[in-house]
């Protein structure tokens, strides 16, 4: 008898022993938690995690406690994890549903669960301070934090700020775990979480969609694009190794691909609708030159990455959005760099979507100036703007509606033969908010030399606009429009489209050309 109780006990001590050490093995990816969003159809929601080598995974989805979808799989071994992944069914928008997985090995089995999850659409944003503030910094920040309530099924995660030196196969940790949104996690601080332009955005969104909308902030202060771009990439574009920000932008980690590591490619699995991207000011005097490739190609980068990871579920050319930089009180020594980071944000075309940069949209915020911003005047605190004008961009690019989501560039530059007026033709209806005398410029060329005079605005119609160049003596090569750091005060620029209020964005283009869009690259 005491033989058999000797026995008894010992099978149940490695049993026990067995259980623990399986089932802390056993376990969801960092992100994959209770409160989250799941991308919703014709897509399918990607689920992972890491188990017991040989093991069964079988992950089911229920609702009301009765399963409706049940998958299973096999945990695979890899040089430095044991990981499984199960792609859903797609869903249609709603919920809560609960995720549950159960680990067979042998006689044993382990389960976890997620619950309170929905499913709708997932939006990652990233890039650095001026998406990385919160709602407590932004105007009307009492009131924006009170409006919560309405918005409990967009869900919302953070990222923690980390670095590393290799790619990560998961989050090494996570400020804020999908959590329904409150004052308290929306307010957090300073620069922490969760991002005002990106719970905007997505609120924005959901009062379009009317369906639960996933957000991940995943940004870092004074970051340039270098850190959050594969080394792929930044080869491809013939980025040097060596080279170091100037100490006045310097804030958060520079080094190549160092934020790429440790807060993007871990999500790589994850199934998503598309991107926000609010990037540029620490690129404003570091390699600004190659920022023209840089941004495209981290873009392709991404949507590759993301394609492969989520086994063809995100979709390979998913929508990405990004702010065109708004306006800062500069040094002498970034004058002109501003100006031409912001062209460069879109491939040298001046407008997106472009044959460099397919399904991308943009917000220009040259109008939305902030000199009081407590926070220095590069971080304007008018983030409800941006957020709407990012939201139409998605609601045009990402959903398909017909509507004005970027302000008007001339089709059509000419010389009016001895009249010494430039006749310029858009296809957007304008506004003409007030005459500026300074902010258009022509090039005039003399001698082989060049230099850029003010062009006053003249006679204007809701399609054309005449400029006086009559300071021109020779006839001028090319014409810029808003080509400094801080082209007009707040909304107070002079042109915009006639009915959206969206600004004109800058541009440069020869005045040979009728379209500064598609050839404005060979302007200098």
């Amino acid at each position: 008898m005491i033989a058999s109780e000797f026995v008894l006990g010992l099978v149940l001590r490695l049993f026990l022993q067995a259980h623990v050490s399986a089932d802390v093995g056993f376990r969801f990816a960092s992100y994959i938690d209770d409160y989250m969003v799941l991308q919703r159809e014709p897509a399918g929601a990607v689920i992972w995690g890491y188990g017991t080598p040989r093991a069964t995974v079988t992950v089911t989805l229920c609702r009301d406690q009765e399963p409706i979808m049940k998958k299973g799989t096999r945990v695979k071994g890899k040089t430095d994890s044991n990981t499984w992944t199960v792609v859903l069914d797609p869903m249609k928008p709603g919920g809560p549903y609960e995720v549950m997985a159960q680990q067979t090995l042998g006689r044993i089995n382990f389960t976890l669960r997620v619950h309170d999850v929905l499913f709708g659409d997932v939006w990652l944003c990233s890039g650095q301070s001026n998406m990385k503030m919160t709602v407590s910094q932004v105007f009307n920040a009492t009131g924006e934090l009170l409006n919560t309530a309405a918005y409990q099924s967009v869900r919302i995660l953070s990222v923690s700020s980390t670095q590393a030196q290799q790619e990560l196969e998961d989050l090494a940790k996570v400020d804020l775990r999908w959590s329904k949104p409150t004052s308290k996690n929306l307010g957090h601080g300073n620069f922490t979480y969760m991002s005002a332009v990106c719970w905007l955005f997505g609120r924005f969104l959901y009062d379009t969609l009317r369906y639960p909308v996933g957000l991940l902030s995943s940004s870092w202060s004074g970051t340039p694009i270098e850190a959050w771009s594969s080394r792929r990439s930044l080869e491809a574009c013939g980025v040097p190794r060596s080279g170091s920000m100037p100490s006045d932008l310097k804030i958060g980690p520079s080094a190549h691909s160092v934020l790429w590591n440790a807060m993007i490619h871990p999500l790589r699995n994850m199934t998503l609708k598309g991107v926000i991207w609010y990037q540029g000011e620490s690129n404003v005097n570091f390699n600004r030159d190659l920022y023209n490739c840089t941004f495209p190609l981290l873009i392709d980068d991404w949507r590759q990455t993301f394609h492969d990871g989520s086994q063809g579920q995100t979709e390979r050319l998913f929508p990405f959005g990004f702010v065109q930089l708004s306006s800062y009180l500069s040094g002498e020594a970034l004058h002109d760099g501003l100006p031409q980071i912001r062209w460069h944000q879109t491939a040298d075309f001046g407008y997106v979507p472009n044959q460099r940069m397919p399904n991308t949209f943009m917000a220009a915020a040259v109008d939305l100036c902030d000199r009081n911003s407590p926070f220095g005047s590069i971080h304007p605190r008018d983030k409800q703007t941006v957020a709407y004008r990012l939201h139409l961009g998605a609601r045009a690019l990402a959903y398909g509606e017909k509507l004005i989501f970027q302000g008007p560039l001339p089709q059509k530059i000419e010389l009016l033969a001895d009249t010494g007026l430039l006749n310029l033709t858009y296809s957007q209806p304008i506004k003409v908010q007030r005459r500026d005398d300074k902010i258009f410029e022509v090039s005039c060329c003399s001698d082989h030399q060049c230099k850029w005079l003010p062009a006053p605005m003249d006679t204007f119609s809701t399609q054309t606009l005449a400029l006086n160049i009559t300071s021109c003596h020779d006839t001028p090569a090319a014409l810029r429009y808003a080509w400094t750091p801080w082209p007009c005060e707040y909304k107070q620029c002079p042109l915009y489209h006639l009915t959206s209020t969206l600004p004109a964005p800058p541009f440069i283009a020869p005045i040979t050309n009728p379209s500064p869009g598609y050839h404005s690259r060979t302007a200098k």
